[in-house]
């Protein structure tokens, strides 16, 4: 009884190694006595023996590789960052991957090209630069660097994300005062382009009253003053507050008792 009971757990866990779930978003790479089989295996259950076979499963999905790395700047500064690379393995390339690289191909590929393209990159820019708006320009320029070597090798760099980033101590408060800076001769601008066009509003309003007073100037004859002033002597006259007036010159004398 004990001997048939022992065969059967013996049994049972032979069939759980010979057996492997390949799961969505991976693919199975089959390896028998050493040597890798061209064709990898899909998704599903698959059965193997254990005794001759080994079966890698190898992500083809995007993978998130997160590095904690210290750049060096045009400076000559080191920033340290925390840099997510998006990947996958090309899902046609998967046995070639591991005949070629082997299951440790983050460790032995990705991770060094990765440290080698960012060094290369980071080291034509100021460390200000990590920190605002040349950040994306350096992104894309560390991950076509990589796409370079890696991408005949059957991987596809589809980010490098520079999540967070640490500048030498005092540089963030340079960087801080330059803004502020900015900031203060930008608002000046504003001010002083709002005085011009306030001192040449004064302008045209001035030459335009001007040559309003020229154009009257020009048209008030000595026959024109005569007729306004009959004209206002006239209104005058009418007047209840008006009793007496005095001609006989040019300009009558109005008088009141």
């Amino acid at each position: 009884m004990k001997t048939w009971l022992g065969s059967l757990i013996i049994a049972s866990l032979v069939l759980q190694s010979s057996c492997v779930t390949v799961r969505q978003g991976t693919v199975g790479v089959k390896r028998r006595v050493g040597k890798i089989s061209e064709k990898s295996l899909a998704p599903g259950a698959r059965w193997f023996n254990p005794f001759t076979t080994t079966v890698i499963v190898v992500p083809v999905r995007t993978v998130n590789l997160e590095v904690d790395l210290a750049l060096p700047s045009k400076e000559g500064l080191n920033v340290n960052a925390k840099i997510s690379i998006l990947y996958h393995v090309v899902e046609s390339m998967a046995t070639e991957v591991i005949g070629t690289i082997g299951p440790d191909y983050e460790e032995i590929m990705i991770l060094p090209v990765f440290r080698a393209a960012a060094a290369d990159i980071t080291a034509k820019f100021m460390a200000k630069d990590m920190h605002t708006g040349n950040r994306l320009g350096i992104e894309n320029a560390i991950r076509d660097r990589m796409m370079e070597i890696l991408e005949e090798r059957g991987f596809v760099i589809e980010s490098v994300l520079m999540k967070s980033i640490q500048l030498p101590p005092g540089l963030y408060r340079a960087i801080e005062n330059k803004l502020e800076a900015e900031q203060e001769a930008q608002r000046m601008e504003f001010v002083l382009q709002k005085e011009r066009q306030e001192a040449q509003r004064r302008i045209i309003e001035a030459e335009g009253i001007r040559d309003a007073n020229r154009i009257i100037s020009e048209g008030l004859t000595p026959q024109i003053l005569q007729y306004k002033s009959i004209e206002a002597y006239r209104e005058l006259s009418t007047s209840p507050n008006t009793k007496i007036l005095i001609g006989g010159t040019d300009q009558p004398v109005i008088l009141n008792p």
